[in-house]
């Protein structure tokens, strides 16, 4: 395995990663900062107030995009074995 192959397959991993954990962390700043402004106009400064929507929005998107998420770690996997033999000499 030479360092190209290892830069290649790690920049695959990377971006599998990141497309993978996008939408959760995309929902949970949108609320976060939502939940932040409204905390900031009305002068509320619970932890619960700001952790307990950001919570649920991470776990309504989890609900929603867990078979898009399986079917992209699913399609990462079987690339990554059907292309096994590259990495093993």
């Amino acid at each position: 395995m030479n360092a190209e192959q290892v830069v290649e397959l790690t920049r695959r991993t990377i971006e599998a990663a990141f497309w993978i954990s996008m939408p959760v962390l995309l929902a949970a700043m949108l609320v976060g900062l939502l939940i932040n402004i409204g905390q900031v106009m009305t002068s509320v400064q619970d932890m619960t107030v700001s952790t307990v929507p950001r919570l649920a929005a991470v776990g309504v998107i989890l609900f929603f995009l867990t078979p898009w998420i399986l079917h992209h770690l699913i399609t990462f996997t079987v690339s990554l074995f059907s292309d096994f033999r590259i990495y093993t000499q």
